[in-house]
């Protein structure tokens, strides 16, 4: 196989998959808050669905919110940190204004629906379900204000509630956005199965602190925000492979996401048991990187006689009977 085949192996079916229902003509989902509401990516020259499979649109609530006092963004060791508090025009200014503008032709576009109750879960999910969107994602971890601000992506119960309110109002496949501030994921995870889930994002970001030693304040205006890049890729991989051990069963599907920046790291979630891998934090530093990271995959699916991407998916082989719950 020489170079030039290769790089002509990327516009064959070897990455294409099938992910509830939908064709991914990659793998790789640009992740939501990370390329906005789609639009700002699509317009980059060449774009075509032979680099992404999906794109998640930035979070969507009921109503318009302008986000959090700065700072919002704040780059760490490895990482960034990140409070943008869900800045957004409100779900009836996206489904009139901003999907028209979409090409599905291009892409498959996700939804990414937040809110701060059940109610505002459906309402929010509802008006996505009579819109052109292939698919919807719930971000579960948003404070429920009427708990006193419990994250319902950190109780099972909750999550589950979440899912179940949302599967009543879509017939479009549902993704869950997991957290990985939580005790038992894989649980969360099965809960979410049985009320509906037909997919799973892992994982959000992780919670974390930024100090300023000469204000003794923190820099993220919010206090805290979530933790992404690099720096929580094994976090990320291990929760994937454990949501997997649940996933398997059902045939469930996983986007596996936290720290991607190479054709390696993709290759390690995929082999963990992610069926597609999201792209965040590494766009701001190389917008481009989608298409080196396919050539990447497939030149490993090449170089191993592996047919398809797809089945690649789970193939991880543990060194002993089963992991741990420590690293000792």
């Amino acid at each position: 196989m020489t170079s030039d085949d290769i790089e002509n192996a990327t516009e064959s079916s070897r990455l294409t998959s099938v992910f509830c229902g939908m064709t991914f003509g990659t793998p790789l989902v640009l992740l939501s808050g990370c390329v906005g509401f789609g639009e700002e990516y699509t317009r980059i020259q060449g774009f075509s669905n032979r680099d992404v499979g999906a794109v998640c649109l930035k979070g969507t609530t009921g109503e318009a919110r302008a986000g959090n006092s700065p700072h919002r963004v704040y780059e760490t060791p490895g990482g960034m940190l990140n409070a943008i508090g869900l800045q957004n025009p409100g779900v009836d200014a996206v489904v009139r204004q901003i999907l028209p503008g979409l090409d599905f032709s291009e892409t498959r576009f996700i939804a990414n629906v937040s809110g701060s109750s059940i109610e505002e879960y459906i309402e929010v999910t509802r008006r996505f379900d009579d819109s052109p969107i292939d698919a919807i994602e719930i971000n579960i971890s948003c404070p429920n204000v009427k708990e006193g601000g419990v994250a319902f992506g950190n109780d099972p119960a909750m999550s589950a509630r979440v899912v179940e309110a949302c599967r009543k109002v879509t017939d479009k496949p549902l993704i869950t956005k997991l957290s990985p501030n939580q005790t038992d994921i894989a649980v969360n995870a099965r809960g979410c199965i049985e009320a509906g889930s037909d997919a799973f994002a892992v994982i959000n970001t992780l919670m974390g602190m930024a100090v300023d030693i000469e204000t003794r304040r923190p820099v993220i205006g919010n206090d805290q925000g979530g933790l992404s890049g690099p720096a929580i890729k094994p976090v990320a991989l291990l929760k994937v492979h454990q949501v997997y051990q649940v996933c398997r069963e059902h045939a469930i599907p996983i986007i596996g996401q936290g720290g991607v920046a190479s054709a390696e790291d993709a290759l390690e979630f995929i082999i963990a048991g992610a069926s597609a891998v999201g792209l965040g934090t590494a766009l701001f530093y190389d917008p481009l990187i989608c298409r080196k990271i396919n050539h990447g995959i497939e030149r490993y699916l090449l170089r191993h006689g592996v047919e398809t991407v797809s089945d690649l998916v789970g193939s991880l082989t543990l060194n002993r009977g089963r992991p741990f719950q420590c690293g000792c």
